[in-house]
């Protein structure tokens, strides 16, 4: 089908997009690998495709009033206790995540007919670890995490140029930038996780998994 650059999308109700099954079909026993597994063999594939932000998920949290709040992070790290990402303490989602500690996130590689979501607690990395992670990130991350009061109002985008320029200057060149006190990491420590796969007639692919008496148990799901 030929599609006209100059014309506007189509009505939402005929807006979607037609699944071809292009990639090996997901089954429960390919989960028998461990989550980890498949999912950093999942994230590998994407960033060997070029998506944008391979390693981009959307994080859900909710307020004190129990409303939802989503944003898209790094995960930062993948291992047998869950997936990790770093932000301010004093950020919306760290004063959420303080008050109600369970999240979830969801990894979206459309251009892959595939999705992950993870649901459980959320833990703080200790001090140590965030450090380590912290002496890797590039040094205008490094300043920018110490210009910015994350998600507080600021009057102008050359005020949050000022204080970058500020940082600049409290931290030469010649001098590593440390870890501020207020940012660090977190660890979302799963109890679900949910591989999802496109296919055809919309006859998608969805293997559950479960944390039960210390053991995942999967199964398949309808679509």
């Amino acid at each position: 089908m030929t599609v006209d650059p100059t014309a506007g999308p189509p009505p939402l109700p005929d807006l979607r997009e037609e699944y071809q099954d292009v990639t090996e079909d997901l089954d429960v026993a390919d989960v028998q690998v461990g989550w980890p597994v498949l999912l950093e063999r999942w994230l590998a594939q994407a960033w060997q495709a070029g998506l944008p932000d391979a390693n981009a998920m959307v994080l859900a949290t909710v307020d004190g009033a129990g409303r939802p709040h989503s944003r898209s992070v790094l995960c930062k790290g993948i291992g047998e206790e869950g997936v990790d990402f770093y932000t301010h303490y004093a950020s919306a989602k760290g004063v959420q995540l303080a008050g109600q500690p369970h999240a979830s996130v969801t990894f979206p590689w459309y251009a892959l007919s595939r999705q992950v979501h993870l649901r459980g607690e959320v833990r703080r990395l200790d001090h140590d670890f965030s450090k380590g992670y912290w002496s890797h990130r590039p040094r205008g991350s490094q300043l920018g995490a110490w210009a910015s009061e994350q998600s507080r109002p600021i009057a102008s985008r050359e005020a949050l140029r000022e204080r970058l320029r500020a940082a600049a200057e409290r931290f030469p060149e010649a001098e590593p930038v440390p870890l501020p006190p207020g940012w660090g990491g977190y660890r979302l420590v799963p109890s679900e996780v949910e591989f999802w796969q496109g296919r055809a007639n919309r006859l998608h692919n969805r293997v559950l998994l479960t944390l039960e008496d210390g053991s995942w148990n999967a199964v398949r799901l309808q679509p």
